[in-house]
């Protein structure tokens, strides 16, 4: 005679499944993470070489954001920035021939182009959102842009003009600038729209920056226009700390952010290294003497 199993036996055996599917999660999402955090380092090594590359063909860095300006200082456009102007050094030259560089981001004109989504601009942990809206600092809709999870350093200062980075307004940097030496000056910096939000397309003229509604980590404080491509390494905050700048640094791979130096490698830097140190690798040539590993 055949026996079947009994109701106690089938609970039993679900429980153990339980158990065990319980135990394994933590570990296939940790497998997860770890690839996506890799993923998130190799879309920065590309950048890395795009910007090298671009450098040894101008004999200069791209510009943080390419703008005019009137007779107070104010940005007037176009606006692109140097994510955009290094898509021939991606491999998306069909994006960058698109771009009407002669007219602002926000002209009707390039209205397709500022919408594309680059994967390589990307971080894979994030639940993206892909597109959001540049507003006036009076909140008025300028135009939509598409996201990106890197922005360039542009010092210790807020984003704009003459910083001590690499990256700034009309910025013509060489390697012979960066006196600092190319292994200790950061480059380019992760930021999750969990801080703030940020594009690969520039400066939008006349754009404010503003928290965003999943904002939990940062100030609820309204910030310039540049710190949609441009970051900064300031206000005693070290990234991935709370209670930054919405145009700072701040990553969900865990206490910090990964950064690329302008030698074209890649290091994660904690929420713990120490302040001054952080702020030496922000600037070309400050003259600093770092110490501390990272």
């Amino acid at each position: 005679m055949r026996r079947a199993f009994t109701l106690v036996e089938i609970l039993v055996v679900i429980a153990i499944i339980g158990v065990l599917v319980a135990l394994l999660l933590p570990a296939v999402q940790a497998a997860r993470e770890s690839a996506r955090r890799m993923q998130c380092q190799n879309n920065l090594k590309q950048i890395g070489v795009a910007l090298l590359n671009y450098e040894s063909n101008h004999k200069v860095f791209p510009s943080g954001y390419i703008s005019d300006i009137d007779s107070n200082n104010n940005d007037t456009g176009p606006g692109w920035g140097w994510a955009a102007l290094i898509l021939p050094q991606m491999e998306e030259s069909g994006i960058y021939d698109m771009i009407h560089q002669n007219l602002p981001i926000e002209d009707p004109a390039n209205k397709d182009v500022r919408l594309f989504s680059i994967v390589s601009y990307l971080c894979p942990t994030e639940d993206f959102r892909r597109t959001w809206t540049a507003k006036s600092s009076g909140g008025t809709a300028i135009c939509e842009v598409a996201e990106s999870n890197y922005v360039g350093v542009y010092g210790t200062g807020e984003p704009g003009s003459d910083g001590d980075g690499i990256f700034f307004r009309n910025s013509k940097v060489t390697v012979k600038d960066i006196t600092d030496g190319t292994s200790k000056t950061l480059a380019v910096g992760e930021r999750t729209h969990q801080l703030g939000p940020a594009t690969w397309v520039g400066s939008v003229t006349g754009a404010a920056l503003f928290p965003q509604d999943e904002n939990d980590q940062s100030q609820a404080v309204t910030e310039g226009g540049p710190g949609m491509t441009l970051g900064h390494a300031g206000e005693n905050a070290t990234p991935g700390s709370p209670g930054q700048d919405i145009n700072q640094f701040y990553s969900l791979h865990g206490s910090g952010a990964h950064f690329l130096f302008a030698d074209g490698h890649v290091s994660f830097i904690r929420s713990d290294i120490n302040y001054d140190t952080y702020q030496a690798l922000a600037t070309r040539a400050g003259g600093e003497t770092i110490s501390e590993t990272y």
